[in-house]
């Protein structure tokens, strides 16, 4: 079934609670980034912790490298303790929706990338988060969300006007 043939479906919103257990119920995703002023996406697996995402990284990626230099301090004159850092922002979005029919949701999360450096931290999301590819993974890092929008696509009406044109 293409675009073309499938039944009409209807959009509907989620809340920001609806958003975050349905990105709970899956463990895929794609963070989106800037390199070298361009948009970079990468798959990865994730948990939810706390509200936040976790990403388990490897040392060399560019996600880490992003996360490291944001907590380094803007560079101008000495800052105060506490003064802020540059931030690093970044996407989030996770999905399921059924190939053929086009239903399901997808949620989408924006926010600020910082890295995980607590040894007890670390040691639990490794036990938590799996490497889904073969490779050693040392590094996390978390997205704290600003923004959280998700949508469900369900069937919509088969009697549905065609949009006008």
């Amino acid at each position: 079934m293409s675009d073309t043939t499938a039944p009409p479906r209807r959009r509907i919103e989620l809340t920001r609670t609806e958003s975050l257990r349905l990105l709970r119920s899956v463990s895929l995703g794609r963070v989106v980034f800037t390199r070298r002023a361009l948009p970079a996406i990468r798959p990865v697996n994730h948990v939810v912790d706390g509200g936040h995402i976790v990403i388990r990284t490897h040392e060399g990626a560019a996600l880490a490298g992003l996360a490291a230099t944001a907590q380094q301090p803007a560079p101008g004159p000495a800052q105060p303790p506490g003064a802020a850092v540059r931030r690093v922002v970044v996407a989030y979005e996770a999905d399921s929706i059924d190939p053929v029919t086009h239903l399901g949701w997808s949620v989408v999360v924006t926010g600020y990338c910082m890295p995980v450096t607590d040894p007890g931290e670390l040691a639990r999301y490794a036990t938590l988060l799996k490497p889904w590819w073969d490779g050693r993974m040392d590094y996390a890092v978390r997205i704290r969300p600003s923004l959280v929008t998700g949508v469900r696509l369900l069937p919509g009406c088969p009697h549905a006007l065609a949009p006008a044109r």
